[in-house]
């Protein structure tokens, strides 16, 4: 590919790492949907969506036309990280390429876990994973943009910066614990799913404590964001917080509720929004140059993508 396109595409990349992110978060819901409608073996196998066809035909009805649309937004996803990963090289970044090629090999990895999840029935543990992998991809998404445009730092002193990666452990302990209540819960996927067989009352409990905990780290960082006179770290962890609110809010509505579908899908949306908020923390207790990120030749980028200052 010639150096011209590459340049052309470049003047793309802050676009499609935003792009990137909304995608990926886009299809954690649309998973939702696929799992809240029963239509989890609306394709009962894989690659294949039949033995016989890769695309649903009338006789799978509208389960089979609902998990096929899904399967076909992986390709809308692999298009956005291939292109921001071509974005990247022509804006000669280092560092953002390796993300996006990151981001771009996580989509086949994605699709090929959500295959197996088919060829295993919808084992909970089994979607559990496919579920992290697309948390852990949110994450990636959310490292790549706070590469291209966040305020220049220093590394935060050592209370923050602990007090930062234990609500980012924390917080991926509220998720794991998420996709065990999923797990004992009443939507599988499809009727003849199969559960963990855990308690369900209890895994919720047991998952309300994480929140808990997670809170509470994370009030403990905006206090100790705001005496240090962090003001990035602290106006990132008060969003955080207030996601963290709504979804542990959000959590108890859908539970008492036994567990609306509308609740359940805005409840996954709020996942990813904490994942991406969970990455924002991590990231903003470590150092960083906003102004002046490194092609790798050494020349300060041209691109508005990469720079925070005045050209």
């Amino acid at each position: 590919m010639g150096r011209t396109l590459l340049d052309r595409v470049a003047r793309f990349l802050w676009p499609l790492a935003v792009a990137n992110l909304l995608a990926n978060i886009g299809i954690v819901v649309t998973g939702a949907a696929v799992r809240l409608t029963g239509s989890g073996l609306g394709c009962p196998t894989w690659p294949r969506c039949t033995d016989a066809s890769y695309v649903a035909h009338g006789e799978l009805g509208m389960h089979g036309a609902i998990e096929f649309g899904n399967r076909l937004l992986t390709f809308v996803l692999a298009a956005v990280a291939v292109l921001c990963f071509l974005a990247a090289l022509g804006a000669r970044h280092r560092r953002a390429t390796r993300l996006a090629l990151v981001i771009g090999l996580g989509i086949p990895l994605q699709a090929v876990l959500g295959g197996i999840t088919v060829l295993t029935d919808l084992n909970p543990w089994v979607v559990a994973g496919h579920f992290l992998l697309s948390m852990a991809i949110i994450m990636v998404c959310v490292a790549l943009i706070d590469e291209l445009r966040s305020p220049t730092r220093g590394l935060a002193p050592p209370l923050p910066r602990a007090l930062a990666w234990a609500t980012f452990a924390s917080g991926w302990v509220v998720l794991y614990l998420g996709t065990v209540v999923t797990g004992a819960g009443p939507h599988a996927g499809d009727t003849d799913s199969p559960r963990n067989g855990l308690d369900p009352a209890t895994v919720s409990q047991v998952h309300a404590i994480s929140v808990y905990v997670l809170v509470a780290l994370t009030v403990a960082l905006l206090v100790a964001a705001l005496r240090g006179g962090h003001p990035w770290l602290a106006r990132v962890t008060g969003l955080v917080l207030l996601i963290e609110l709504l979804q542990g809010a959000l959590g108890w509505v859908q539970y008492w509720l036994d567990l609306p579908v509308g609740l359940v899908a805005l409840h996954m949306l709020g996942a990813g929004l904490l994942a991406a908020g969970l990455a924002r923390i991590a990231l903003a207790v470590l150092p960083h140059r906003g102004a002046d990120e490194a092609r790798a030749d050494g020349v300060p980028q041209a691109h508005a993508a990469t720079r925070i200052g005045p050209a």
